[in-house]
């Protein structure tokens, strides 16, 4: 994973769909953890801590890791959605599988 301190290629803001859709997922994502830790759901609140500042921080680069470690919390035998309410998980869900897909059509252009 590359430093993130030291970003080969563009800028974010020179990738302003990029950017912004990390900083909507962000924003989810520090709601998603102010409910962990609101209900005490040390696990999730744990695992969430990083994600906003990595997804408001990352340069291009560090940003798919980042994003995926996200989508990972939906997974198909342990999931964010059995221990948080669904008006939280989806939008996340939606922002951050936005977030991927973008990151993926910047990839095929380069």
């Amino acid at each position: 994973m590359p430093d993130r301190r030291t970003a080969t290629g563009p800028a974010r803001h020179e990738r302003p769909d990029v950017d912004e859709a990390a900083l909507i997922a962000a924003r989810h994502a520090d709601r998603l953890l102010a409910a962990a830790r609101e209900v005490d759901h040390e696990r999730w609140a744990t695992y969430l801590a990083p994600l906003p500042d990595r997804l408001r921080d990352d340069p291009l680069d560090a940003l798919r890791p980042s994003a995926l470690r996200a989508r990972a919390a939906f997974g198909p035998k342990d999931s964010i959605r059995e221990a948080l309410p669904a008006d939280l998980t989806e939008p996340f869900l939606h922002a951050v599988d936005r977030l991927i897909r973008l990151l993926a059509r910047r990839a095929l252009e380069e």
